[in-house]
């Protein structure tokens, strides 16, 4: 059902059985994907792709002007997937030119009230922002990790899959996978075992993942020492290679 006092641009494409509720205004080129549900008030602006079976609450702003000194106008895009569910006065902005000149958002993501994800960021796949998580332009969240409320992430860090920060967390640095953080600034605080347990992470792989922590973090290597402690078990271990290529990537650096 479209409400007739919504305002949809002739531009913009809605697919079949999408609810659009009043006072929503839906721009020109704004492609949205059958079975979405727009709550009131919403604005959605393009170039913006939006896939399957969303729901957006009401007053969010999703694809609109990045906040950047630098931008100039130019037709950057807001991609997002299916499955996720965008709560009250979420601020999602298209991307720039200086970067990928996108911002994307995956699937089955749960974007909780007031979270703004800046310019350029990429997040993946079944991720949870919690309320007022706020992500910097370029920032980058792999699949499953999960921010806690006021969580804030400097522009161009990149939080690792199945990380867990803590409420109030800032973030600096980059996060490596399966890590828990907090603090002002972020520290390692161990591992999400809880969370790893839940994605049915085996006991062998939760061993090899401590023992892949203390080398980095408890017995005072650098990255490049550590790494080189972790060749073996990343042979072995998909999830510890995912770790040391983290790390070994890291250009911001990782928290410690």
């Amino acid at each position: 059902m479209i409400d007739s006092r919504a305002v949809i641009d002739a531009n913009a494409n809605i697919g079949v059985n999408v609810s659009i509720g009043p006072f929503a205004v839906i721009g020109a080129d704004v492609e949205i994907g059958d079975g979405c549900d727009i709550g009131s008030h919403t604005v959605i602006k393009g170039p913006t792709r939006i896939g399957q079976n969303n729901r957006i609450y009401s007053f969010a702003s999703i694809g609109d002007d990045p906040q950047d000194k630098k931008y100039n106008g130019e037709a950057t895009r807001l991609e997002i997937g299916d499955h996720n569910t965008i709560r009250e006065y979420c601020t999602i902005n298209r991307g720039t030119v200086q970067d990928k000149g996108v911002t994307r958002i995956g699937s089955h993501n749960w974007i909780m009230a007031y979270v703004h994800i800046a310019h350029d960021v990429q997040v993946g796949n079944h991720i949870i922002l919690a309320n007022n998580a706020s992500l910097a332009g370029h920032v980058s969240v792999d699949d499953h990790a999960i921010l806690g409320g006021f969580t804030l992430v400097h522009q161009f860090c990149e939080i690792g899959a199945h990380c867990f920060t803590a409420m109030n967390s800032v973030i600096s640095k980059d996060v490596p996978p399966f890590v828990m953080v907090s603090g002002h600034m972020a520290e390692p605080h161990g591992l999400n075992i809880e969370g790893l347990k839940r994605r049915e992470f085996s006991s062998d792989v939760l061993k090899v993942l401590r023992q892949a922590y203390k080398i980095i973090y408890r017995q005072g290597h650098t990255i490049e020492q550590a790494a080189k402690l972790l060749e073996t078990d990343a042979k072995q271990y998909e999830a510890v290679q995912q770790l040391r290529e983290f790390i070994l990537n890291s250009t911001r650096g990782i928290v410690r």
